[in-house]
């Protein structure tokens, strides 16, 4: 979280005139502030301060270059319904100097988010009238405390808010049977047809296929219906190296998507998922060979965004992007070849302008800039520039 955030101020930030950024941080299940690792038994300092710190080395991070400073306007809401939880948190915070900000910059709130998460949106509206930024920070004890239309409503009022949502695919697998209770429940989650017709006997006796099921079906339905046009679907990966619950980041711009995607790829001893390496990662319901770690040979733990992920994806995209250039005999421009498939690729933009650097270099596509120019390299590649075919293909292009 304190990776993406401090990545995430500096892309507000691109303007040196830009004085000011106001932005608001949720944080709907904000716990007690202070833990001890089960492990180490150490003290481990909980999302509020990972909130804070992300703040204030942001701050830093962007104005130790700058003539002009900016000077970040960020409001912290910090939501919690367990009392002993909370009571804890308000001591941590002023016993770390946070004191004189209770109150004024941070909303310490005894309650359950879904019970405060309208006024939080009205007062973000009233904050950021013109776009509503803001992050919302989600981390739900299980799958069920946040359903998709709480969601769909922070998208709708809040055009530039951001969500990330943790959500216990493995506790709802454990949970989930063919009885009254499951249905209910996922009618509650607001993705009642999740399961498309199968039963949840068939798909849990299909070893082969439940990890592309999940993820083809039950992710894809849930991020429709939060309402968001863009989202990074990945796997919390725990010490045994399975996936105990997904972290899915949504919001309304690919940049933002891009952002967290890049987060990913930079801390892949955390994150994995168990889908393709190219542009239709979900596509798959059932079993496949090509993602079948026992036919291929291949590490079962799936995909794991370290090298070989890298060559794989680059790879992959080396095959797809000229079908979909070819396809159109525009064209398509870089940034809208992103923004249109990055939601099922697990690739960065950077994984994908090096793929387009290296099909140039094949004279598999040619690249233009918006006034004619042709670019040679991954490096020069623009949002606006144009991915055509070449005037002539070669022998064995597509």
């Amino acid at each position: 979280m304190q990776s993406y955030l401090a990545a995430y101020f500096k892309t507000l930030v691109s303007s040196p005139n830009q004085d000011l950024l106001r932005l608001t941080l949720v944080d709907g299940f904000a716990g007690g502030g202070l833990y001890v690792h089960n492990d180490t038994r150490e003290l481990v300092k909980g999302s509020p301060f990972i909130f804070l710190n992300a703040t204030r080395e942001a701050e830093y991070l962007i104005n130790k270059d700058r003539r002009k400073p900016v000077r970040l306007e960020v409001d912290y809401f910090f939501v919690e319904a367990d009392k002993h939880a909370h009571s804890h948190l308000d001591k941590v915070l002023r016993d770390d100097g946070y004191g004189t900000q209770i109150g004024n910059t941070i909303h310490l709130q005894h309650a359950k988010f879904q019970d405060q998460a309208d006024s939080i949106i009205e007062f973000v509206k009233r904050k950021s009238p013109r776009n509503g930024r803001s992050i919302f920070a989600l981390d739900q004890y299980g799958y069920k405390e946040v359903p998709t239309q709480l969601i769909q409503k922070i998208f709708a009022k809040l055009p530039s808010a951001e969500v990330i949502l943790t959500f216990g695919v493995d506790s709802f697998l454990n949970y989930a049977s063919d009885g009254k209770l499951t249905q209910s429940l996922l009618d509650e989650i607001g993705i009642p047809d999740v399961l498309n017709g199968r039963s949840m006997e068939d798909i849990k006796s299909s070893e082969r296929d439940w990890r592309l099921f999940i993820q083809s079906g039950l992710y894809r339905t849930l991020v429709t219906r939060c309402g968001a046009k863009h989202f990074t679907p990945f796997f919390i990966r725990n010490n045994k190296g399975h996936g105990d619950y997904w972290l899915i980041h949504l919001s309304q711009h690919h940049k933002a998507r891009d952002v967290m995607t890049e987060v990913h790829w930079d801390n892949n001893n955390y994150f994995i998922h168990y889908g393709g390496a190219g542009l239709d990662m979900f596509q798959m319901v059932g079993y496949d060979p090509d993602h079948d770690s026992d036919h291929k040979n291949q590490n079962v733990l799936g995909f794991e965004f370290d090298d070989v992920a890298r060559t794989a994806s680059i790879s992959a995209l080396n095959e797809q992007i000229p079908k979909r250039v070819y396809a159109n005999d525009e064209g398509v421009s870089f940034g809208i070849l992103f923004a249109t498939t990055c939601n099922d690729s697990p690739a960065s933009a950077a994984i994908y302008r090096e793929s387009v650097g290296f099909l140039i270099e094949e004279k598999v596509i040619e690249v233009v800039s918006e006034d004619g120019v042709k670019r040679r390299s991954a490096q020069q590649i623009k949002a606006n520039d144009q991915i055509i075919a070449p005037q002539q293909r070669g022998l064995f292009t597509l």
